[in-house]
């Protein structure tokens, strides 16, 4: 009753009549107590007009009771209502006829079940007042203004405030128990309708986004509990999202909204918001009011935030840098750095430890991490012994530039030089080769392979050119090598979806960079192994030693002349050239190593050990070894793969498979007509049956062609590997 009171006479504090521009219903709605109180009218029955009456005619009761309403801080009395509104107002309220009296003894189901829904302009009656608060549990004002125009504005503008908030079911009420606000259930219900319903408009395909959001932010961080509340999520929708002003995409209050986050990331995260302004984003955020600059969400990103400290979060934050720094990110991922940080490998050098995270500046700021006064210290905190020599790397060099990174420039061009210049040489060589070849056998020019009067039995002899020692480097020097062809190029080419496969298929990239070494030091080693023996061997036959005799794999001018007599056969100008022990292409492939182990090798040892490396040699030198450790990985890769699988296995004299680099020994037949040199030298001098052996068993022969049928299978499986990288860094 107390409250009816209240009602009726703030309807009849003034009396004065006037014209005024909406209807006393309307004014009502608007602005009289009907707002709020319309349920405790309903509530109340027939009993409201004895009360209302006696207001209406006790003008010092009027007067009191309006001096108390408009001295209440909480009570959104509506003041600028004129007298002549109100005096109308409680006109309607006097006539208005009262509901049944059997109304006020029904049961409280039914008086429940009749209470009207309430709509946005009834709870904007007193939320809708500027200044309107509530104490909250600390006993301080909680603030529950709402400002109409600006959420006629948001995206939620056509709900009913009830359709969120729906513990409130009548006026006034008073908030019992935990909110119970759900964004969730509301969006996913809403999203669930949209989808069946094919003819719904199109913003509501949005939903489906928002969807997506939900699932992604139960993952993360913020949907956790907190550590001194385990009841409570670390933070929720609204915590971010102010939900009542949440506005359209493009929209300018969408755009306000996107300046004022760091502030709403603040409201937990302190003291990252104060070093945030110091920094260059907060700077340009806060003071210049760039909307291109960096804001939180766009480093940690939004609604799948995670702790800073996992790794999915560690190598988020590089790419969402790459976003704005497009060109930084694309020379960063072409050191190693960045190549290993591409296949899931968080604990290397990333964006923020060399520029800092929430302090970052510009470089030109001595405050800066990469301040040229501040590098060596910031190198330091990885490469605890870094020399100044770390100095002169350039972590964003990039091979167009000449004027800046000559080095770099320099190199790549001489790398892209000798690519071209080797494939194009060998392969149109393989390709005239192979057109020759297969010409002759269709002519039947050539006598098959198996077959010929000078073919021995398997129970003949057979000609051995490889010791034990020999096929036991090859195998092992070929197995290290493919090794490091798949765990390097996994790495040199880490964007593409193989490399990820193989990177976890070994567990990570620290595992596969353990691989990798441990294969180099395997390749090094039967490499130096090999120079030892060589020098003892030209040691102990110095004097003798012939440097460019038919056993020596030193290049001669017969080699020369060799070439240029096999392009005159690709051409049908002349015979097929004869040969001596080691034909032009077998000496290619073995000066190649050395070629290899040099600058392959020596490029991946300053690698491997760096602080060693700055400590003698600049560190632009990093940069130009990144370059060529990989590009002529991919040269020796690509040429293994296909030349010299071709001149030992592919070429129609040797389709499908050589098994000699595993039993050692090769048909006599065969000899005579690959080395025909050096087998009429050994047969006139009476040698050639000392290097006559018997032919390898069947045992010994089958396992021999699994095994180069398993090699060259993994090799071809490489090349396209390697293939597919480049062409898709190409393109």
């Amino acid at each position: 009753m107390k409250i009816l009171s209240l009602f009726v006479a703030a309807l009849g504090l003034f009396s004065a009549g006037g014209a005024f521009a909406q209807s006393p219903e309307k004014l009502l709605e608007t602005k009289g107590c009907l707002g709020c109180h319309a349920a405790d009218v309903q509530k109340v029955g027939p009993a409201w007009k004895d009360v209302a009456a006696k207001y209406a005619g006790d003008a010092q009761a009027q007067a009191k009771l309006s001096a108390k309403l408009k001295e209440g801080k909480d009570h959104p009395i509506k003041a600028e209502a004129s007298d002549a509104e109100l005096s109308a107002m409680l006109k309607v309220v006097l006539s208005t006829q009262a509901a049944p009296a059997a109304r006020a003894k029904a049961p409280a189901k039914a008086a429940e079940a009749e209470k009207p829904v309430l709509d946005n302009a009834t709870c904007l009656g007193c939320h809708g007042n500027e200044g309107f608060a509530m104490p909250g549990p600390d006993g301080k004002p909680r603030p529950l203004h709402v400002v109409k125009e600006k959420f006629e504005l948001s995206v939620h503008a056509k709900r009913q405030c009830v359709e969120c908030h729906q513990d409130i079911t009548e006026i006034p009420h008073k908030r019992t128990g935990p909110i119970k606000v759900s964004c969730v259930e509301c969006h996913e219900r809403l999203w669930r309708a949209a989808e069946e319903d094919k003819s719904a408009e199109p913003q509501y395909k949005r939903l489906g986004v928002v969807v997506d959001q939900i699932q992604r932010y139960m993952k993360s961080v913020h949907a956790r509990p907190r550590r001194d509340d385990q009841s409570r999520t670390n933070a929720t929708c609204y915590n971010c999202h102010d939900a009542h002003y949440i506005y359209p995409l493009g929209s300018t209050g969408r755009a306000d909204w996107r300046m004022n986050i760091p502030f709403v990331c603040g409201k937990c995260h302190a003291k990252e918001l104060q070093l945030y302004t110091t920094s260059v984003h907060g700077q340009e955020v806060l003071k210049q009011g760039n909307p291109a600059a960096a804001i939180c969400s766009d480093c940690h990103t939004t609604h799948d935030i995670e702790s800073p400290k996992v790794v999915s979060a560690k190598l988020a934050i590089v790419k969402n840098c790459g976003g704005c720094h497009a060109e930084s990110f694309k020379t960063y991922t072409e050191t190693y750095h960045g190549q290993v940080n591409r296949l899931g490998y968080a604990y290397t050098a990333k964006c923020y430890d060399c520029h800092g995270g929430h302090t970052i500046q510009r470089v030109s700021d001595p405050a800066a991490k990469v301040h040229p006064n501040n590098r060596l210290a910031t190198c330091q905190q990885c490469h605890k012994d870094a020399t100044r020599g770390f100095l002169t790397f350039e972590p964003h060099a990039t091979s167009h530039d000449f004027r800046s990174y000559p080095e770099v420039w320099i190199a790549t061009k001489f790398m892209v030089a000798l690519l071209i210049s080797v494939f194009v040489f060998f392969w149109s060589h393989t390709a005239l080769w192979f057109y020759r070849e297969w010409k002759d056998r269709r002519e039947r020019k050539l006598r098959p392979h198996v077959t010929g009067v000078d073919v021995p039995h398997p129970h003949e002899k057979q000609y051995q050119r490889f010791g034990p020692v020999w096929r036991l480097a090859h195998l092992l020097f070929a197995i290290s090598v493919m090794t490091l062809v798949l765990t390097g190029m996994a790495v040199f080419f880490g964007d593409t979806q193989w490399a990820k496969v193989v990177v976890a298929m070994f567990g990570s990239p620290k595992v596969a960079a353990l691989v990798h070494r441990t294969a180099a030091a395997v390749m090094l080693g039967i490499f130096f192994i090999h120079l030892v023996y060589l020098v003892m061997r030209i040691g102990r036959k110095w004097r003798t030693f012939n440097w460019f005799g038919p056993a020596s794999l030193v290049p001669n001018w017969q080699d020369l002349k060799d070439i240029i007599a096999m392009f005159e056969w690709f051409l049908g100008k002349r015979p097929r050239p004869q040969f001596d022990r080691w034909t032009y292409w077998e000496k290619f492939d073995y000066w190649a190593v050395f070629w290899g182990m040099a600058i392959i090798g020596g490029s991946g040892m300053m690698l491997a050990f760096p602080t060693v490396t700055a400590s003698i040699l600049p560190g632009w030198v990093f940069n130009v070894a990144t370059i060529v450790h990989g590009e002529e990985a991919v040269l020796a890769a690509v040429f293994l793969f296909t030349v010299h699988f071709f001149n030992n296995h592919f070429r129609p004299d040797k389709f499908p498979l050589d098994v000699v680099m595993f039993t050692g020994a090769v048909p006599l037949e065969e000899f005579k007509r690959e080395h025909t040199l050096e087998y009429k030298r050994l047969k006139d001098s009476g040698e050639l049956e000392k290097h006559l052996v018997d032919a390898p068993s069947r045992p010994m022969t089958i396992g021999s062609t699994i095994l180069g049928f398993l090699l060259i299978s993994f090799g071809l499986a490489l090349l396209v590997m390697v293939l597919t990288g480049f062409l898709q860094r190409a393109g």
